[in-house]
């Protein structure tokens, strides 16, 4: 499995890490400052966002991984932010849209060639104002009629929309 850590050399005193069987598991170990460096999943933050009709928006990716593929409006959680926050920041970079959060639908665990290990936190939220249009790293951004929806491309995704479809 890919590792989000991707440092070879101990930021503290520049000696080369190595892999060492530390409180049960196998760690990047400094073997002089004898500091441990542990590997934790990135934050990665989502919304099914809906319209007034009732509408759910989908951006097609324009980056990897998945490139060309539907998927919610989602990114990396920026260090200064919420949950809240970086859902409604990537929410407006993608789509041009404003959202208002309802509610957490879910927090998943997932695990990227790409990016290593990721926990997805995706909320609903409802479209509040600004212009649709695709944005940052969206190809198009468009509200689906749910029985018209695209495939999506990430189960967690998929997932959370299935969980909003069957309350509503």
């Amino acid at each position: 499995m890919k590792s989000n850590l991707l440092i070879k050399y101990c930021p503290h005193c520049s000696h080369k890490l190595i892999r060492k069987q530390l409180e049960g598991r196998n760690r990047l170990y400094c073997t002089n400052c004898e500091k441990i460096y542990y590997e934790n999943p990135t934050p990665v933050v989502a919304s099914v966002t809906r319209d007034k009709k009732g509408r759910i928006l989908l951006v097609k990716r324009k980056i990897e991984p998945c490139k060309g593929k539907w998927a919610l409006p989602c990114g990396f959680m920026e260090i200064d932010e919420t949950p809240i926050q970086g859902t409604l920041r990537e929410l407006k970079e993608e789509t041009g849209i404003d959202g208002k959060v309802k509610r957490l639908i879910g927090v998943y665990s997932n695990n990227s060639k790409l990016h290593g290990y990721l926990v997805t936190i995706i909320y609903e939220a409802k479209a509040a104002g600004g212009e649709l249009c695709a944005g940052d790293d969206a190809e198009e951004a468009v509200f689906y009629e749910i029985k018209d929806m695209p495939e999506i491309v990430f189960s967690s995704h998929l997932e959370a929309v299935k969980e909003v479809i069957k309350n509503h």
